[in-house]
């Protein structure tokens, strides 16, 4: 609320007084932290825990991307072991193998 009346008053100031470079860097700078503050408000990241939830947050994703990454490479390399053994295999039959067991 003090940040409205603040806001306020400096815009009432600016359309007295006229508004000097001063005066508009003051109004911007109560507008955006007032917006700011809004927007962390509706996230309900206005609280005194919101940094431990943002770094909560922050591991979880950090997790995600690392399991993510550990999956693809273990499908990877499942295909390139199935691909291997495919090969060994048609080397085999190519070889002739299969009569030598008989």
């Amino acid at each position: 609320m003090k940040q409205e009346t603040t806001l306020a008053s400096l815009i009432a100031q600016a359309a007295e007084e006229g508004s000097d470079l001063t005066t508009l860097r003051a109004i911007i700078e109560e507008a955006s932290q007032h917006g700011a503050d809004r927007v962390l408000h509706r996230l309900g990241l206005a609280d005194d825990n919101a940094q431990s939830d943002i770094d909560e947050l922050r591991e979880l994703l950090r997790a995600w991307r690392d399991a993510k990454a550990s999956a693809w490479k273990a499908v990877v390399d499942w295909m390139v072991r199935g691909v291997m053994a495919l090969l060994l295999v048609g080397i085999a039959m190519r070889m002739g193998v299969p009569e030598l067991l008989k």
